[in-house]
C-alpha cells in the first residue's frame, strides 16, 4: 500500500498544462484504468470483510453500515459495493475484466442484473447457460456503449419472463429529492417506460417553448429550467391538493429592510424548508406574489400579523397578459401561462402595480432581469417591437429579422 501510496502521489503532482492535447486524453484513459482497477480492488476487499462479518469489529451490524459510518460514502454507494461484491462470485468473466480494468463499476451494476435471484431461477427452469449470457453481455459492454450494456441486458431479463405477471408501474418508479447545506437540491429517481416517457414529452414540449435566439444553455439546464417551469405552471394552477386547509405554495421570509434595500443580501431570507437566500432572490420571488406581513417582538414571536396582500391583482394581470401575450425578453416565445407579471420599476422601491409597469417575463427570464439584465418598453415602436432588452453590459439584445424580399 506504501507504493500505491507514493504512485499516488506522483500523479497528483504531474503538471497536465504541460501535456498537448493527445498524451492528455491518454492520460484521462489510463487514470480511468487505474480507477476501475482500484474500484475492483475495494469491491473485492469489501466481499471478504462481508463474508466474514468483519464490521462487528468495530461494533457495525452490516458491512453496509460500517461503510457509510466510517468511510462517510452515500448509502447508494455503500449497497453498490457490498451487493456486486456478492454477484461477482457468480459472475467470473466480469470479475476479471473489472480488475484488469477494462470494465468499470457502471457497467458491473449492469451486469449483475442477471444473477438476482428470481432471474436466476426462471434461467435454470429454461436450462439457461448463465456464463454463456454473461460472456455475451461482457462483449457488449467491451466494444459498445453503456448504452448498448443497458439495452442487451434489458432485452434479455424481458424475454426471460415473457409471460411473467405485468408489473405494476407504481413498483418501477421511485423519487428522492435531498436539500443541502446551501439550500440547492439534488435529484434522483427512477421511472417505468411509460411513466419516463410522460415526463420526458412534458419537459421537452416546455423546454422548447423557453428557447429563444442565442441560448447556450446545456440539454441538462434546459430540462432544469423546464421541471422547475412544469411545478411552477402546477402551482399558478391553483388546481394542486390543499394541505391543512392552505393552497401549496412557496413561502419565503425576509426583513423589510433587507426587501428595499437594492443590495444582493446574501443570506438575508430563508424559505419555508429551511433554506438561506439572498435578498436579490427574495425580490424575484416577491414581484409577483402574496405579502403577508408580520410584526416581531424582541425575541422574534410575531406579535401582529396583516392581511394577505396580492401583490399582482388578477384584473392587472388580464390587461398585461392580453398586452403582452408571451414572455417580452428578446427571443423568448414562452406563452403567457408559464410568465410572472414583473415590476420593471420594483414596488418596494416604489414602483406602481399598473399595467404601464408590468410585464410578462417567464421563469428563467424573470431570473434574468433581477440579475442584471433590463427591458424597457418603447411605445413609438411599431407593435410586436416595443419591448427593448438589454445585457448586463448595457448592449440591446436584438433578435435577427427575416430580410424583405
Amino acid at each position: 500500500m506504501g507504493e500505491l501510496q507514493s504512485a499516488l502521489d506522483a500523479l497528483a503532482a504531474v503538471d497536465l498544462d504541460e501535456l498537448s492535447d493527445g498524451p492528455l486524453l491518454d492520460h484521462v484513459r489510463e487514470l480511468a484504468v487505474a480507477q476501475n482497477r482500484l474500484g475492483a480492488a475495494l469491491t473485492r476487499a469489501v466481499r471478504r470483510a462481508d463474508v466474514r462479518a468483519a464490521c462487528e469489529h468495530d461494533g457495525a451490524k452490516t458491512m453496509q453500515s460500517w461503510l457509510r459510518g466510517h468511510l462517510r460514502v452515500s448509502g447508494g454507494l455503500a449497497k453498490d459495493l457490498v451487493g456486486h461484491g456478492r454477484a461477482l462470485e457468480s459472475l467470473p468473466a466480469t470479475e476479471a475484466a473489472f480488475a484488469a480494468g477494462d470494465l468499470g463499476a457502471d457497467q458491473v451494476g449492469v451486469i449483475t442484473e442477471i444473477v438476482k435471484p428470481a432471474n436466476l431461477d426462471l434461467a435454470a427452469e429454461q436450462g439457461i447457460d448463465i456464463a454463456e449470457v454473461e460472456a455475451a453481455l461482457v462483449t457488449v459492454a467491451l466494444h459498445g456503449s453503456h448504452r448498448d450494456l443497458q439495452l442487451a441486458c434489458g432485452d434479455y431479463l424481458a424475454k426471460l419472463d415473457p409471460d411473467g405477471p405485468e408489473p405494476d408501474p407504481t413498483e418501477e418508479r421511485a423519487f428522492t429529492m435531498v436539500q443541502h447545506a446551501d439550500g440547492t437540491w439534488t435529484v434522483h429517481g427512477t421511472l417505468d417506460p411509460v411513466g419516463g416517457q410522460k415526463l420526458a414529452t412534458a419537459l421537452e414540449s416546455t423546454s422548447a417553448a423557453s428557447r429563444c435566439a442565442g441560448d447556450t444553455r446545456s440539454r441538462a439546464q434546459r430540462d432544469g429550467d423546464a421541471l422547475v417551469q412544469l411545478a411552477d405552471n402546477a402551482l399558478a394552477s391553483g388546481q394542486l391538493p390543499v394541505l391543512r386547509t392552505v393552497k401549496p405554495h412557496v413561502i419565503v421570509t425576509i426583513g423589510i429592510d433587507d426587501l428595499v434595500d437594492p443590495a444582493t443580501g446574501h443570506g438575508a431570507a430563508t424559505t419555508g424548508l429551511g433554506a438561506t437566500i439572498s435578498a436579490a432572490r427574495a425580490r424575484w420571488a416577491a414581484c409577483d406574489s402574496t405579502i403577508t406581513r408580520i410584526v416581531l417582538d424582541p425575541d422574534g414571536l410575531p406579535i401582529d400579523v396583516g392581511r394577505d396582500h396580492r401583490v399582482v391583482p388578477a384584473h392587472i394581470r388580464k390587461a398585461v397578459e392580453l398586452r403582452d401575450k408571451k414572455c417580452v425578453f428578446a427571443g423568448c416565445e414562452a406563452p403567457r401561462w408559464y410568465c410572472d407579471v414583473h415590476h420593471i420599476i420594483e414596488w418596494m422601491n416604489g414602483g406602481r402595480t399598473s399595467v404601464g409597469n408590468s410585464a410578462l417575463l417567464c421563469e428563467r427570464h424573470h431570473g434574468k432581469v433581477h440579475h442584471g439584465y433590463r427591458i424597457e418598453r418603447d411605445d413609438t415602436a411599431p407593435p410586436g417591437q416595443r419591448w427593448r432588452t438589454y445585457r448586463p453590459d448595457g448592449t440591446e439584445i436584438i433578435v435577427g429579422r427575416p430580410l424583405l424580399t
